[in-house]
């Protein structure tokens, strides 16, 4: 799910705090922190509905960027690979991370104060501690019966 470094717009100061249908692509793209969360493989108990993250991430992760690889092709090798979008965002937010900043807004919250387009720095995800950079483990390296070992918590 995440994508090239893309700089954040400069169109509208604080366009983050507009509602998300009223954002254009580009702000929309700058929503992302780049913290590669959203490419670990999850575990969803079929009787609870609970989401457990792994640390195994997808084949497409670039662990130490912790952005997709193939962004723009990536339905193409993964075609389950999910499009976040205005509309696709309510059914799919309890399968972000926590600290996503489209799930937050969507919530109603704030972008946590390491955010990009607070602090303007494309690193402070990573400064923060709150990217997957480094720890990740991929998807081809793991049997999918054995995902479950590797459940972390969700950050």
């Amino acid at each position: 799910m995440t994508h090239p470094r893309r700089p954040a717009p400069q169109s509208r100061p604080a366009f983050w705090t507009r509602p998300l249908s009223t954002l254009n692509a580009e702000e929309w793209e700058a929503l992302c922190d780049g913290c590669g969360k959203c490419c670990l493989n999850k575990l969803e108990d079929a009787d609870t509905g609970e989401v457990f993250f792994t640390r195994v991430a997808c084949r497409l992760l670039d662990d130490q960027t912790c952005r997709c690889s193939q962004y723009e092709n990536r339905k193409t090798f993964v075609p389950e690979c999910v499009v976040l979008t205005p509309g696709t965002l309510k059914d799919i937010a309890y399968w972000m991370p926590s600290t996503c900043a489209y799930r937050l807004l969507a919530e109603g919250k704030p972008l946590p104060d390491w955010h990009p387009l607070l602090t303007g720095d494309p690193d402070s995800v990573h400064a923060a501690g709150m990217s997957v950079r480094g720890w990740t483990v991929p998807e081809f390296e793991v049997p999918e019966e054995d995902w479950e070992d590797h459940i972390i918590e969700d950050q």
